[in-house]
């Protein structure tokens, strides 16, 4: 009885902690319209401490819609657009020489800052990427031999274009593992690009004010991390992870020669924090296995490794995903 009293007080409070997202969604829904997943998926970044990919063909206001949530909040923004010719340098920072004190100082780069937006993330050479790598993991650059700690919140928000090939790397596996979740967008409704084209031919231009300051989101994740888990929703999470390792043993034999690699623990990890942060946007304190599959394949797509008899099937991560989560038991 004590639990449910416990989780009927943690629902109140997060019921009026939670207020603020409305504010948020509310100042993103002036400038984006419709993507409201793509809005979703960045709230549960944010309120997950999580870096966040997406993909999608340009002009679909993936950069929009990182510069107004940035905008929203009272926080230091950057963009970095990346090029085949970027320098790891061009990124974290360098060493300058100053004549004056004859030493040489530290010149901070881009990423010393709460949003950072990674334009065209997969343009960069390797080098570019793994001195990304440290800030996204370690949340601290090493310019010579200092280690300097990145502010926060600290964000990377990336984007990429999933058509083009020509200058382009293709991500190494380790680097988009450390992203949180990987978010598809797909182009608006027809009704929903007819108000885009009035609102860009009428030319208005909205002001974004912050609705909140960078410690609020601190003590907002607190708050996250306290959404109730029940025994059964942990067993759910870590069935459809194991399920993407081992899909013989939950009756997807089917798939046993399609996955070369499936979740790591970094994924189980991940699906409990960012359905917690959904539960959080709903302004509710528990869990229910609905917030697990409306994460699931944000999550999952990005951490299923397709082997070649996948590929020739055309068979997608996210088919995969959608079939574990048709054959996992719901509890």
């Amino acid at each position: 009885m004590a639990d449910s009293i416990n989780i009927r007080e943690l629902n109140e409070r997060i019921e009026n902690k939670s207020a603020f997202i409305t504010h948020l969604t509310t100042g993103m829904n002036q400038t984006i319209v419709g993507q409201k997943h793509l809005i979703e998926s960045l709230l549960i970044g944010l309120l997950s401490d999580g870096h966040v990919l997406l993909e999608g063909v340009p002009g679909l206001a993936k950069t929009l819609a990182i510069k107004t949530l940035a905008s929203l909040i009272d926080a230091k923004y950057s963009r970095i657009q990346f090029t085949p010719d970027l320098l790891p340098a061009d990124v974290i920072g360098t060493m300058v020489y100053s004549q004056k004190d004859e030493v040489f100082q530290v010149k901070q780069g881009p990423v010393f800052a709460n949003f950072v937006l990674a334009d065209e993330i997969n343009r960069a050479p390797a080098k570019v990427q793994s001195a990304l790598l440290e800030a996204m993991q370690e949340r601290q650059v090493t310019i010579g031999s200092e280690t300097f700690k990145l502010p926060e919140p600290f964000l990377v928000l990336a984007t990429q274009n999933p058509i083009e090939q020509e200058g382009t790397y293709q991500l190494p596996e380790a680097q988009v593992d450390r992203f949180m979740l990987k978010v598809v967008i797909d182009y608006p409704k027809l009704d929903e690009e007819k108000l885009i084209i009035r609102q860009n031919i009428n030319g208005e231009r909205i002001n974004i004010l912050p609705v909140l300051s960078a410690q609020e989101i601190i003590e907002a994740r607190k708050l996250v991390r306290e959404v109730y888990i029940d025994e059964k929703i942990e067993q759910y999470i870590l069935d459809i992870v194991f399920a993407s390792r081992y899909p013989e043993k939950y009756g997807l034999d089917k798939l046993k020669g399609m996955i070369s690699f499936g979740g790591s623990p970094r994924a189980s990890i991940n699906l409990a924090l960012a359905a917690r942060s959904y539960a959080f946007i709903k302004h509710r304190g528990y869990l229910i296995p609905e917030d697990v599959r409306a994460v699931a394949h944000d999550v999952m797509r990005h951490r299923i490794g397709l082997s070649y008899e996948a590929e020739a099937s055309n068979l997608t991560a996210d088919e995969i995903v959608s079939m574990i989560l048709d054959e996992v038991k719901v509890p």
